[in-house]
């Protein structure tokens, strides 16, 4: 009986992960299956590396390393009773996101039945977000972002063909699909990109490391009116200032609008000398590395770039994007990435990010 139901929710193509947890609830509250013994326990050292990395994108013996930095306990235990080891949880969290699985296709791999598959996730969501969320929010949050550091990422900058020589990181925005919403439909729609969305705004140093993740914003707000709401500016003029007279600089598409601490190419219309457009041709071979860092985060997870996953009513959408950007620097800090090694410059620790 259990099977055909799998096989009910599983044919229709409309149903979504957390319709097939309710319905799973419902249908197993009185005939819950043991999933441990129908499939074993869970065991990372069971796995191969290979499983490891396509899995988890960790190796497998950097996964308790990350679990320990993350601060992650060695036992948790959700609000609805459901147990694991920390190092599992971490694992079901990081298999989630890795692709866009069925939660109930992830029942054989872990033991555990899709409810308590979605709670351990709900649990580990919350624990990095509300851990680790203000490496994110604010530049002054990240104590490693000194002077020796600014001056590191300008010199990299600088040396791959900038014409700038304290600039220091990219701004950048990207919109991610959603769901069409059930409310504030018309706020979430991007005209320009002709479906709902949420928009995130992102400042992405020569390393790779996001250092500051915004949003999401409504789909159909300028990446201008973003800025401002997002007070990154204010944080620039208190983070990249420094007393003995050094500015740094960060550089965005012509729509955020140059200023002291931010420099936009210049406007592509007749009359431009050729100086300005060398100008631009520098700066748009630059830029063009700090558009791998959104990439990462799609590549390695790609469940966030499944938009019927994306739920604004039903799920923390910004929140889950943010907790994946947190992992990824993780990631970075670990395994360098294509940002960096065309930089030439190597990622902190992951102990000393997460610190």
């Amino acid at each position: 009986m259990l099977n055909e139901e799998y096989a009910a929710l599983d044919s229709s193509d409309s149903d979504s992960d957390l319709e097939d947890v309710l319905l799973l609830e419902v249908f197993n509250r009185h005939n819950n299956v043991n999933r441990a013994e129908m499939y074993g326990a869970f065991n990372l050292n069971n796995l191969s590396e290979t499983e490891c990395k396509l899995y988890f994108r960790f190796e497998q013996d950097d996964i308790p390393r990350l679990a320990q930095a993350l601060r992650v306990p060695n036992d948790l235990t959700t609000g609805s009773g459901h147990r694991c080891s920390g190092i599992e949880g971490l694992c079901i969290l990081l298999r989630r996101l890795s692709y866009p699985n069925r939660l109930s296709e992830l029942e054989y791999l872990f033991g555990k039945s899709a409810p308590a598959l979605s709670k351990i996730i709900d649990y580990m969501l919350n624990h990095i977000y509300n851990n680790f969320g203000h490496k994110l929010s604010n530049l002054r949050n990240l104590h490693w972002l000194n002077l020796d550091r600014f001056q590191l990422y300008a010199n990299a900058i600088s040396q791959k063909g900038a014409p700038i020589p304290n600039w220091w990181a990219f701004i950048d925005g990207t919109a991610r699909s959603i769901c069409k919403p059930s409310e504030n439909q018309e706020a979430y729609y991007s005209g320009h990109k002709r479906h709902h969305c949420v928009k995130y705004q992102a400042l992405t140093c020569p390393d790779g490391m996001i250092v500051s993740l915004k949003g999401g914003y409504e789909g159909r707000k300028h990446d201008a009116a973003i800025l401002r709401e997002s007070q990154l500016y204010y944080q620039l003029e208190r983070s990249a200032r420094f007393p003995n007279g050094e500015n740094f600089i960060i550089y965005g598409d012509k729509a955020y609008g140059i200023r002291e601490l931010l420099l936009t190419p210049f406007a592509n219309r007749a009359g431009m000398t050729p100086e300005q457009q060398e100008f631009n041709a520098r700066i748009s071979e630059v830029r063009i590395a700090v558009e791998w860092g959104f990439g990462k985060v799609i590549a390695e997870f790609a469940f966030l770039d499944y938009k019927k996953n994306q739920k604004l009513l039903l799920q923390e959408v910004a929140s889950m994007y943010s907790t994946a950007v947190i992992l990824i620097n993780c990631h970075t800090c670990l395994y360098s990435n294509q940002t960096a090694k065309s930089f030439n410059i190597d990622p902190i620790e992951l102990e000393e990010y997460l610190q």
